[in-house]
């Protein structure tokens, strides 16, 4: 499963460090999940969504998704 976190955080001009303060997690955690090296708990994942003021499913999609966009 890929995500678009990067994409929605840098629209919103809003660090990796800020969003794992505002979501009470590391920037590590955050670096990982962008990197699709680690995948979010759901709570963290809906944690994030809503920091970043978009939908759950708008964050992550399957690789063939991706692909279509």
């Amino acid at each position: 499963m890929r995500n678009r976190i990067k994409e929605y955080r840098e629209k919103k001009n809003i660090s990796q460090g800020k969003l794992a303060d505002l979501c009470n997690v590391s920037r590590q955690t955050i670096n990982a999940i962008e990197n699709n090296k680690y995948d979010p708990s759901l709570q963290l994942a809906f944690n994030i969504a809503k920091t970043l003021a978009v939908r759950v499913d708008n964050l992550f999609l399957n690789e063939g998704e991706m692909e279509n966009e």
